[in-house]
């Protein structure tokens, strides 16, 4: 009998680091299939598709350059191509693009599939209130979606550095399943049942590093950056207590949780742009064409995605730090009334 068989649906950076493992773990287990289909959006670089680039390079020269993939990755430019035999989706693209994505699936995919979404970020639901990604995905395809976040920048795993991430998954048989497919000695894994404790701090911890990046541009130091993580896990734990209230406190205690936040608001994309957008008075929009070649920022459109909810609510004044992000972002107030914003929070007082 085959092995199950593994899609993973993206190519960024991030999707190219995880391919890059799972290609190479899945030809010495009995239990995958050794060819892994990896879902590319079609690019022409420099005169050539980057398809036939990753087929004959082995490697992601736009995303992911530098850093060789195992040769059993293959790269298909067709999505439904690409997952319709799949019992394994990975769903690792921008969190904008995985309601089409999904729509684009329906009814083409093995209806015992599971899904894995690695993906930071929600989906607004009409009436003021927000989807998770998983929810997004089981809605459109009605299959089991299990997620993994940690604090795992994609250059530094690819390059083989010790991190850890968390898995949220309910089923046993599932978890093992993905704890293989991803755990290498150097990428470390932890499976909780708390699935949708690991998302939501995957997703909002982007926001609390969009502010980080507003203190570094501001010229702020060390101390009122660690004042910022603080009161960013307050907001996170506070936001997840009171929508999701049976989240359990040692899920911030794994990689998805404090360490991911700490990783982010030092290391992350989201901190680095908004450094830049309070020191050149430049668009997010702009910087992110400018500086990110195709990748797409998360923290400010996470935080339009929680003040809709937060608006709708009235709880805006409950979530300084998250409102202030929001604002900031769309040039509502400037980068300087950070600080007397997380100074009203009830943390601070």
């Amino acid at each position: 009998m085959s092995g199950k068989k593994v899609c993973i649906v993206g190519s960024g950076n991030w999707g190219s680091a995880i391919a890059k493992i799972i290609g190479a773990n899945v030809i010495k287990l009995n239990e995958f299939d050794n060819e892994v289909n990896m879902y590319v959006y079609e690019e022409i670089v420099d005169g050539k598709k980057l398809t036939e680039i990753i087929n004959t390079t082995h490697e992601n020269v736009k995303y992911l350059p530098g850093h060789k993939l195992p040769e059993n990755v293959v790269a298909v430019p067709d999505l439904v191509q690409a997952a319709c035999d799949a019992d394994f989706l990975i769903f690792v693209v921008p969190h904008q693009f995985v309601e089409g994505i999904c729509k684009s699936l329906v009814g083409k995919i093995k209806s015992t599939s599971v899904g894995l979404s690695l993906i930071k970020g929600f989906e607004k639901k009409a009436g003021g209130g927000i989807e998770l990604i998983s929810s997004v995905i089981k809605r459109n395809l009605n299959i089991e979606v299990c997620v993994l976040m940690g604090a795992n920048i994609a250059a530094e795993v690819a390059a083989g550095k010790f991190c850890e991430t968390t898995i949220g998954c309910v089923d046993e048989k599932n978890a093992d399943l993905l704890q293989k497919l991803i755990e290498t000695d150097y990428f470390r894994v932890r499976v909780v049942h708390d699935v949708s404790t690991v998302e939501l701090c995957g997703a909002l911890k982007n926001i609390v590093a969009t502010a980080a990046g507003f203190i570094d541009g501001l010229g702020y130091g060390e101390n009122t950056k660690a004042a910022i993580i603080r009161i960013g896990l307050m907001e996170m734990i506070n936001f997840i207590d009171y929508f999701y209230p049976k989240s359990k406190v040692t899920t911030y205690f794994e990689s998805c949780g404090i360490a991911d936040l700490i990783t982010t608001c030092y290391g992350g994309r989201n901190r680095r742009i908004a450094e830049q957008f309070v020191l050149t008075g430049k668009s997010f929009d702009e910087l992110e064409k400018e500086l990110l070649n195709g990748q797409k920022l998360q923290g400010p459109i996470t935080a339009e995605e929680v003040n809709y909810m937060l608006k709708t609510k009235e709880l805006e004044t409950k979530f300084p730090l998250f409102t202030a992000v929001h604002r900031i972002s769309k040039k509502m107030i400037k980068p300087e009334e950070l600080i007397a914003y997380i100074k009203s929070h009830p943390a601070v007082q």
